[in-house]
């Protein structure tokens, strides 16, 4: 069983990946944290706990993160993902709250004390992992591996180069990406294949409350493409627990942080910066979008809400 920290921005895309992540056998979610990105940060803490409360797991801790990237202004996605950001479903107040630790020194925590190493999975602006990367660097040994959702080597979703999750914060995407971890980016290559169909979606609305639950937040995603809705951060929990469903290439990834192409992940697959046998990262470049659908349907089939 793997030993996962969670670090998010729900975001209705995160909370798709939190409530597969919770309910699933063979991940044991030590911690979530949260920062700002797709909402403010104090928006996705409270969706963090009201997701956690109707999974009946008040036992996972959540810790506040950071409010803002490390050098650029803040700007959500409020857009995409409502007001809010987990529009669609009426969750009541949340009755538990966050710890009083932050994010960083919570991560610190279950690195310092964890049996096993620990998985990292990152699923919004990277802010959070950088200062935690920066503060605590003998941490990285206790580390397993580090799942990102972020970035694209084929092209952006913010700008023509640009996913919203490196844009946001490509000073900590960077910070991130240059470190000596073992780092799986499951990218716009992999998301934008993996749309929930119709077919999926008119699947879920009839699988309890948890179905309901996840049928009208998802209904509420403005991410709208041709043949369904991207689940992007849901992704990094199935590379978790079944990678056999992506196509993956080792690379060296760069991250751009200023001027128009800012926020852009580029793979030296040409090795015209990096020597040959450099890495840096593990790249994902396809998945089976079929596999993906079935496997998710059957992820929601056992959830306990």
């Amino acid at each position: 069983m793997r030993q996962v920290i969670l670090d998010m921005d729900p975001g209705i895309d995160d909370a798709a990946a939190i409530a597969v992540a919770v309910n699933h056998p063979d991940l044991n979610v030590s911690l979530i944290t949260t920062v700002a990105g797709n909402v403010s940060v104090d928006k996705t803490t409270k969706n963090a706990l009201k997701l956690l409360e109707f999974f009946h797991r008040e036992d996972i801790p959540v810790a506040a993160g950071a409010s803002k990237p490390l050098k650029k202004g803040f700007a959500d996605a409020a857009n995409i993902h409502g007001e809010s950001g987990m529009p669609g479903y009426d969750f009541p107040e949340p009755t538990i709250k966050p710890i009083d630790d932050d994010a960083v020194t919570a991560m610190h925590k279950v690195l310092q004390t964890s049996s096993q190493p620990v998985t990292l999975i990152a699923t919004g602006a990277y802010t959070n992992v950088a200062a935690l990367f920066q503060t605590y660097p003998f941490d990285l040994v206790n580390i397993d591996e580090v799942i990102l959702m972020g970035g694209s080597v084929s092209g952006g979703n913010v700008s023509s180069v640009a996913e919203f999750n490196i844009f946001t914060d490509p000073d900590a995407a960077k910070i991130v990406m240059e470190a000596p971890v073992k780092k799986t980016m499951i990218g716009l290559d992999v998301t934008l294949k993996a749309l929930i169909t119709p077919e999926t979606m008119a699947a879920i609305t009839q699988m309890g409350k948890a179905g309901n639950m996840l049928s009208h937040i998802i209904t509420a995603y403005g991410d709208v493409h041709e043949g369904g809705k991207p689940m992007h951060d849901v992704n990094t929990i199935l590379y978790a627990v079944d990678p056999s469903c992506m196509t993956v290439k080792d690379g060296a990834v760069d991250v751009v942080t200023e001027g128009p192409a800012a926020g852009a992940t580029v793979w030296d697959f040409q090795h015209r910066w990096h020597a040959n046998d450099f890495v840096n990262a593990t790249i994902g470049v396809d998945v089976d979008a079929e596999r993906f659908n079935e496997w998710f349907l059957a992820q929601v089939q056992q959830m306990n809400a």
